[in-house]
């Protein structure tokens, strides 16, 4: 055999590293306990998007008025699910990740919480004075009585107490390893109500004018957003109607035309068979029914209009809701589709003033929020097929596709507007195609119904984790020693927490002081 494999044979393989040997080096990084605090970190800048971004399933408005105003950055926003944070698949992937973790971390705590229980505390060390606190004093007593008083005061102070020849041991603090494993087993029962949220637990808006009701069924929502474990039939099956809607503002000062108080009055039925019941719905005072809560989370206003088409038939009249423009006026923009007039379609774009006044130049603007003055502006009146029956699904806040729109033949346009209408006044169409009257004011809330069962187990859960982490973070644990020989006794101490030294040498001090007292007085 030559040189050359003498020694090719003497070398070490090399070892390898396998999908067993990567499958056990994810597994171990991902349930590290570095890596559990990035994916909370994680979870917690991600959560910060769901409150500086309009969430369609909260504020849909808001998101249909950032498409209008700058479309560029709400693409890139829909690209990346900011939109729909806490269901995007992002968010969704961090929260499994961290799921994982925290099982990977709390099953191995488990089993060395348990260990810990079991075992005994040590054996006192024979050189005591090695220790970073000691101390030493006369007992008084024979060596085998005075290892026993040593162990009874100990045991009174509420340490686990080992004794042995001559020597005692004690051990305190076995709860900063409670509180430890408890938070994390709260941090899983606080993803785990969220997921159970998630699954069984469902929202949605709707906006309601007043006089008007909803019932809570699927059909009545706007927009709905179910769990994947909730049907039609997991409902709570209440109705309420909206009686009256009112807002308080500021009227003086720099501050004039701030919101001070909402308050919706409410006529609840709690099921199809209970009795009407009176309610003011409040911001952040919800109305709950049987874990239903209900918020109210917008307003606006909904001018009453009726139009008579060129047959002279009344072809509609009710409230229509405006989206507001303007939130420091309430200036808002309405849309009017009359899809039954005869001999053609109308369709009127207008803008409502809650108070309105004249400016230098003729227009008319809103001054205040309130309903002080509140005239309507005609911007626009339309006659032809405003594409409401072509099968295709259309905004109520948009009187055609722009495609549509081309099409529409203007009725009023320009010089041809009239004034402002106050309540009560009308506008012919030319043509002999119609007349809109402006007859009223109401006014609409935004609602969202919300049913989370994971809500009270998160609450607890969270409740948990904070009482865990401050029992984490305060007790210490701790290790005295006693060794008795010739009738003298030597304490010896030291903590197993780092950085708690300092508070230790006090509470020592204390130990030394009732190991010494005279007599087998009580310790409290």
């Amino acid at each position: 055999m030559s040189v050359e494999e003498l020694e090719r044979k003497r070398a070490p393989e090399r070892a390898s590293f396998g999908p067993v040997a990567w499958a056990r080096w994810v597994w171990r990084t991902l349930t590290s306990m570095k890596t559990a605090l990035i994916l909370l970190f994680l979870l917690a800048l991600g959560s910060v998007p769901g409150s500086l971004v309009p969430q369609r399933g909260v504020e849909p408005d808001k998101v249909a008025r950032l498409y209008e105003q700058s479309p560029a950055l709400a693409a890139w926003y829909d690209r990346f699910q900011l939109f729909e944070v806490f269901t995007s698949v992002w968010f969704a992937a961090i929260y499994l990740l961290l799921f994982t973790s925290l099982i990977g971390c709390v099953i191995p705590r488990t089993a060395t919480y348990v260990r810990e229980l079991r075992r005994k505390p040590p054996a006192a060390p024979k050189n005591l004075s090695r220790l970073p606190h000691t101390a030493a004093f006369e007992t008084g007593l024979d060596d085998g009585p005075a290892v026993e008083q040593a162990a009874r005061r100990l045991r009174r102070l509420r340490f686990r107490v080992v004794t042995g020849d001559g020597w005692v041991s004690a051990e305190k603090g076995y709860l900063r390893e409670t509180g430890n494993l408890f938070f994390h087993v709260a941090l899983l029962g606080i993803l785990l109500a969220i997921a159970g949220g998630s699954l069984y637990g469902y929202r949605g808006n709707v906006l309601v004018v007043e006089g008007d009701g909803f019932a809570n069924t699927v059909a009545a929502y706007d927009r709905f957003f179910p769990g994947s474990q909730v049907s039609a039939e997991s409902l709570e099956p209440f109705s309420f109607q909206l009686q009256d809607f009112k807002v308080a503002y500021q009227v003086t000062d720099d501050k004039r035309g701030q919101a001070l108080d909402y308050s919706a009055h409410l006529k609840v039925n709690d099921s199809p068979q209970a009795p009407a019941r009176d309610y003011d719905l409040k911001v952040n005072d919800p109305l709950e029914i049987d874990g239903t809560q209900t918020y109210l989370i917008g307003n606006g206003y909904a001018p009453v209009f009726k139009v008579t088409d060129g047959k002279g038939q009344v072809a509609f009249e009710g409230p229509v809701a405006c989206l507001i423009e303007d939130k420091a006026t309430m200036t808002s923009g309405c849309v009017v589709k009359v899809p039954d007039a005869q001999p053609s379609q109308l369709g009127f774009l207008l803008r409502f003033l809650p108070t309105s006044v004249p400016l230098t130049d003729g227009n008319h603007a809103s001054a205040f929020p309130g309903e002080l003055n509140p005239e309507v502006q005609v911007l626009g009146a339309f006659s032809g097929d405003l594409g409401v029956r072509s099968g295709k699904p259309q905004s109520v806040y948009e009187l055609a596709e722009p495609e549509v729109l081309k099409k529409l033949k203007p009725v009023l346009m320009g010089t041809d507007m009239p004034k402002p209408l106050a309540v009560g006044q009308s506008v012919d169409l030319p043509g002999g195609l119609g007349k809109l009257e402006y007859i009223g004011v109401k006014e609409w809330i935004t609602l969202q119904m919300a049913y989370d069962p994971g809500r009270m187990p998160a609450l607890l859960a969270a409740g948990t984790a904070v009482v865990a982490i401050a029992l984490s973070l305060m007790i210490r644990r701790r290790r005295v020693f006693v060794r008795i020989a010739g009738g003298r006794a030597e304490v010896g101490g030291l903590t197993r927490t780092e950085g708690s030294a300092t508070g230790f040498a006090e509470e020592f001090a204390e130990i030394v002081k009732v190991l010494s007292a005279a007599g087998d007085k009580d310790v409290r």
